[in-house]
This record gives C-alpha cells, sequence and structure tokens, in this order.
C-alpha cells in the first residue's frame, strides 16, 4: 500500500543524524528521496564500518533512499541542480548558512529554480548571532544549553554527556520531517513553497521544557544569585562537582519525587518505576508498605527539613526494593498496575519478544 507522501520527491543534501533522519523519515512516509553525496561519500559511511562504503550508522540514518553522487564544489554540479530542483517537492540542507551559499544550495538560489520547492534548512545555532555560522553536534549543544549539567553525572570529576542515544539530532530530524510535512499541506492551499529553519539549539531548547522556563517574579533573584556564585567559583578553582551541587536548575537527588520516577536496584538486577501522577504514587506506597507526608496537601518540597524527609523515604524504598529479586518484584507491580521495566542491554533487545511482536 502507498504511503501518504507517495509521489513526493526529495532532494536530500544532508550529513551526519538529524538531516538524513528527516530524510529517513520522509521516505518511510512513501516520499521518494535522493540522497546528494559526494562520490567519496558522506562522512557517516566511514563510522563503524563492515565494508568499505557501507556502516551500521550510516545505514541507520539512510535506509529507503536513492544516493546520487555529486561534487557540489565542481561547476558542472550546477547544471545538474538546474535539471534536478525543477522536478523536486521538498530539499533538506544542513550545511553551516555560508557554505550552503557557496555551494549554490540555499534558499534564494534553489527557489529561484523550482518556487514551489519546500526548503528545510537545519543549522547547529540558528542564523542568527554571534555562533551563527559555527559548527555544532548534538554533545556541544547538550553542553552549551545545561542538559549535561542538568544530568549531574561526571566520570572522574570530568561532565559526561548523554551518549546513549543522538537525543537533540533525533529531536530535530523528527522536527524537520514534520514542519516539512506541515509546508506540504500549506502549499496545497497557497500552490507556494516557503523556506523553514530550525537548528540543534531550538531542539535542545525545546527538550529542556520546564527547566527553560523563567518566571521572572519567582526565578530574577535565584538566577542572578546563581551566576554570581558560579562565576566566583569557577575564578577560585571550584571543581565541576562542587559548581553542580549550588545550580538550583540541575536536578539533585534529593528532590522530591524522586521516590516514583527512578531506577531501583532490587537483590540481583535493576529495574525502573515510573509513578508520575497521584493515585500511581499512592498505590506503590501501598505496596511497599510506606506513607508519604509530601502527597498531602500543605507540604512544602523546597523546606530543608522536607528534603531530608524526602531523602529518607527513598532510602527506605530502596532498601524495601533489595530485598527481593527483579522478576518478583516485576510481578507485584504488574498485579498492582504499576509501571515499571527491567534494565537491559542492547544485545538483549533484538530477539525481546515485545520488540519483535510489533515487527521492529
Amino acid at each position: 500500500m502507498p504511503g501518504p507522501l507517495d509521489g513526493v520527491k526529495v532532494i536530500d543534501f544532508t550529513e551526519i543524524i538529524a538531516g538524513p533522519l528527516a530524510g529517513r523519515l520522509l521516505a518511510d512516509l512513501g516520499s521518494d528521496v535522493i540522497k546528494v553525496e559526494p562520490p567519496w561519500g558522506e562522512p557517516w559511511r566511514l563510522t563503524q564500518r563492515f565494508t568499505t562504503t557501507e556502516s551500521r550508522t550510516f545505514m541507520t540514518y539512510n535506509r529507503g533512499k536513492r544516493s546520487l553522487p555529486i561534487n557540489l564544489t565542481k561547476d558542472d554540479s550546477a547544471e545538474i541542480l538546474k535539471k534536478l530542483i525543477p522536478e523536486m517537492d521538498i530539499a533538506l540542507v544542513n550545511f553551516r548558512p555560508d557554505v550552503a551559499a557557496k555551494l549554490g544550495v540555499d534558499y534564494e538560489t534553489l527557489s529561484e529554480l523550482n518556487p514551489r520547492l519546500i526548503y528545510c534548512e537545519l543549522t547547529a545555532y540558528g542564523r542568527e548571532g554571534p555562533d551563527a555560522e559555527r559548527p555544532g553536534y548534538d554533545m556541544i549543544v547538550q553542553g552549551m544549553t545545561g542538559m549535561v549539567s542538568s544530568e549531574t553525572k561526571t566520570l572522574d570529576g570530568v561532565p559526561s554527556w548523554v551518549w546513549s542515544s543522538p537525543l537533540i539530532d533525533t529531536s530535530a530530524g523528527i522536527s524537520m520531517a514534520w514542519a516539512v510535512c506541515a509546508a506540504l499541506y500549506a502549499r496545497e492551499r497557497t500552490g507556494l513553497g516557503q523556506k523553514i529553519e530550525t537548528s540543534l539549539l531550538a531542539s535542545a531548547l525545546s527538550l529542556m521544557g520546564a527547566r527553560f522556563l523563567h518566571v521572572e517574579n519567582l526565578d530574577k533573584e535565584t538566577r542572578e544569585k546563581t551566576i554570581a556564585q558560579l562565576e566566583k567559583m569557577r575564578r577560585d578553582g571550584a571543581t565541576y562537582d562542587e559548581m553542580v551541587a549550588v545550580s538550583p536548575g540541575s536536578r539533585r537527588r534529593e528532590h522530591h519525587g524522586n521516590l516514583y520516577y527512578r531506577v531501583y536496584y532490587t537483590k540481583d538486577a535493576p529495574i525502573g518505576v515510573g509513578c508520575l501522577s497521584d493515585p500511581l504514587r499512592r498505590r506503590l506506597l501501598n505496596v511497599l508498605d510506606m506513607t508519604d507526608d509530601g502527597l498531602e496537601p500543605g507540604w512544602d518540597p523546597l523546606l530543608p527539613e522536607s528534603r531530608a524527609y524526602s531523602t529518607a523515604l527513598e532510602q527506605q524504598a530502596e532498601k524495601i526494593i533489595a530485598s527481593k529479586p527483579s522478576s518478583e518484584w516485576l510481578r507485584i507491580f504488574e498485579e498492582h498496575a504499576i509501571p515499571a521495566g527491567p534494565v537491559r542491554f542492547i544485545e538483549e533487545l533484538f530477539d525481546d519478544p515485545q520488540v519483535t511482536a510489533n515487527g521492529w
């Protein structure tokens, strides 16, 4: 059965992860995606290779596409694009703003060839500002947006980024595909193409959610005090861990609520437990034969005594859950409709019955 974007033609000039993911998602929806890359292949072909020009990383983000080798730095590439672009519905680009123009794949050039073209551009930091033309990647943007410090994870005193998945790249790629679909719908009504812009920075700030929400009357004094304190600590040579400890924006273990949404270690293995609603939290407390004053009206989680209480409560829960094996706890939680699951390794997923049952 044809996908919803059957007949839509996409020219994909992107490399690495975010842009190629957008192209792959459009291909999954039925688009005909032509990936333009230099004759020697894009850089991601050479990472985790299992043949000369194929790699796991490249296949992950470029399946379902057709490849077209073009050296965009050569003069004859312009003639090729003049023939291709008028037939395209969508162009995906993730060069730095200055590079796209030099290669002749900027919006102004391509839209002249095809006014109905939907041009989606991803940059690292956006088109404006002092960092606009700087290169950037997922891990760098994680650090710049407070995502790394919010995780409070260190290895030998050095901050550790979220590396299990390229979450900012993934978010940006999904945003690109989503925006392109909206632009296709708009074109059906207006007959006109358009330029779409997004960035890794914008995606990261969006992912930060409430952490990137500043309420002037509530946060101004604390924010200014924290910035001054961090600047002084840097001058005084404080360690990263010491600075994280004074930042209210960093998620610290003693914050109330960690009892209900976290990983516990059972008698034999770790499991994840997630209870975000009041009924679920009370259900968990009932199973553990515990009470929590923090769920009652009038509780102030910011008081020092409240934090001490929460820490003691967590330690009590840890001790209880450590008394039984994971299989028993998972059975108990399932019987009481409490969301929980094992902490698995990647190697265990390929034959997992839940994964295979859904065709993943």
